[in-house]
């Protein structure tokens, strides 16, 4: 259990690193055009945007098979 733990705790450690060096990375290497273009006009707040997005699909995703849930589980019973 706590390997499984330590494996995981290191593999997001490892995203978050790989992550922010590539930003850097293409930060410092592409014209603003371009970074503006991949990451928008506000270039400072990407992550809390992309988290954001993947919340709010999360949350859509969830509500919708809750529905389909409901739905089915509601026919069944019923019928």
């Amino acid at each position: 259990m706590f390997k499984r733990i330590f494996w995981a705790g290191l593999g997001v450690a490892a995203g978050v690193v790989l992550v922010s060096k590539a930003e850097a990375y293409v930060r410092a290497n592409t014209p603003k055009q371009a970074r503006e273009f991949v990451f928008g006009a506000d270039q400072e707040q990407v992550p809390q945007r992309t988290l954001a997005g993947l919340l709010s699909e999360f949350r859509s995703a969830l509500s919708q098979r809750q529905s389909e849930l409901n739905k089915t589980y509601m026919d069944r019973f019923q019928g």
